[in-house]
């Protein structure tokens, strides 16, 4: 458990959701403490229009992800990517209503285009080293790609991928050997390699 917590990919996870979730925090204190009115119309803060209800919306927000970022990288991934979704659709939402009387949370064009961009980050955030075709071996979300569910495990990987490495250097040796090319190292593998397999006949033949 330690090794997958400590994974790289587990690390971007959690610093990209800490990051945004602070910077979410810091915008609802902010908004918070200048009074602003709880509905529609607010004031703005780093360019942004927020009221009471924006604000706490963006504390909530802010705590949810900094605290699944300390809780582990699995949990900032799936957090992520599901605040990443409602971000986006927010955004959608407030481009169509922002100048109608539904707009409660006060939106302005700028306030669409920052819940476009974050939730457009969170969303790459969350499904970073988590959905490729081709993840190495020791990525903790291997064995749920949806392209392939019976994985082997990391350790099974790497050693059947030294196991081929072997096989092949193995083989070249030979053809080095056949061609009078082999170095002290590569003919010292081949012998090896027939004793073994002398070895491993004589004892077939003596169980007979």
């Amino acid at each position: 458990m330690a090794r997958t917590q400590t994974h790289p990919v587990h690390v971007v996870h959690r610093i990209g959701a800490a990051a945004l979730g602070v910077a979410l925090l810091v915008f609802g204190v902010l908004g918070l403490a200048r009074n602003v009115p709880w509905l529609f119309a607010g004031e703005l803060v780093w360019g942004l229009s927020t009221n009471g209800a924006l604000a706490v919306l963006s504390i909530v927000a802010g705590l949810v992800l900094v605290i699944s970022s300390v809780w582990g990288g699995r949990l900032a991934s799936t957090v992520s990517i599901g605040l990443g979704v409602l971000f986006l659709l927010s955004g959608l939402v407030h481009l169509g209503i922002i100048h109608t009387g539904a707009n409660v949370l006060g939106f302005r064009l700028s306030n669409c285009l920052f819940s476009l961009i974050a939730g457009l980050f969170l969303a790459v955030l969350g499904f970073y080293g988590r959905v490729s075709g081709g993840l190495p071996p020791d990525n903790p979300y291997r064995r749920e790609h949806p392209i392939k569910h019976h994985r082997p495990d990391p350790d099974e990987q790497i050693r059947a991928e030294s196991g081929d490495e072997q096989h092949q250097r193995l083989m070249d040796a030979e053809i080095s050997v056949a061609e009078g090319t082999a170095t002290r190292e590569q003919a010292e593998a081949v012998e090896r390699e027939r004793a073994r397999k002398l070895e491993q006949d004589r004892k077939h033949r003596s169980t007979r």
